[in-house]
């Protein structure tokens, strides 16, 4: 059996994994793209205690290393794979949909190569929605991604609706957009008791470089912080905003 757990950051997805792997005696995998990460604990919200379940695919890669949604696909099902054929059940939990959904449908993804694009987001994103395909400009990641695969590889549009390839038991979970987003700001100034400044400061001094952390919520904004650009209480807010906003498109 395979359950998916999915729905918007702060909606209780861990503590819920959690209760059914109890219940079914399953094994998790991870499909948060954030916290495949070492080191990035607290701005990801990961979970602190496993409860002696195993959990798949979390804190596997370090800072200054590199890993592709292909990457995540072949290591995913690789594992899913291996736990059917012991007749464990299985527990898909995370808030990245293309990660869920790389694991689950017939997404035939290639390895993408560390091309260097010089461009902006605006002008790749442009050039991208004249080709008919439709991304919120914030999403950065997905955008050099798409642009590498339809305008550098010239990768035609495939838009057959993608087949699944597991059986799997979806769980959505929401929320009153309200009290989500009362919730997400809560769990920012929570985030920030429990030392998340301190954390992005020990990361940035260590890995000044990484793309992953200066591209994710809650680390990307203190990071201008640190670098002069905004105030304290401006990138407090601005993570706050963010994390609305990634709520909605979740």
């Amino acid at each position: 059996m395979i359950i998916t757990i999915l729905g918007p950051t702060g909606t209780g997805k861990t503590t819920l994994s959690l209760e059914l792997a109890k219940k079914y005696n399953a094994e998790i995998i991870n499909a948060d793209s954030t916290q495949i990460y070492k080191e990035m604990n607290i701005g990801t919200a990961k979970i602190k205690d496993f409860e002696n379940i195993t959990h798949h695919l979390i804190n596997i890669k370090n800072l200054n290393e590199d890993y592709t949604i292909y990457q995540y696909q072949k290591e995913g099902r690789e594992i899913i794979e291996n736990l059917l054929k012991q007749n464990k059940n299985i527990i898909i939990v995370g808030g990245s949909g293309l990660y869920i959904n790389a694991l689950l449908y017939d997404y035939k993804l290639k390895e993408e190569e560390n091309t260097i694009i010089n461009k902006d987001i605006q002008t790749m994103h442009k050039e991208l929605t004249n080709l008919g395909i439709d991304i919120h400009i914030n999403n950065k990641q997905r955008i050099e991604r798409l642009y590498k695969r339809h305008i550098i590889n010239k990768e035609p549009i495939i838009k057959e609706k993608p087949k699944a390839i597991y059986d799997s038991i979806i769980i959505g979970l929401y929320e009153n957009r309200e009290i989500l987003y009362e919730n997400i700001n809560k769990r920012t100034d929570e985030m920030l008791k429990e030392g998340l400044l301190e954390e992005v400061k020990e990361l940035y001094n260590k890995y000044p470089d990484s793309k992953q952390l200066k591209s994710t919520i809650g680390y990307k904004e203190l990071i201008l912080y640190l670098n002069n650009t905004i105030s304290l209480e401006e990138a407090i807010e601005k993570i706050k905003q963010n994390s609305r906003n990634y709520a909605k498109r979740q």
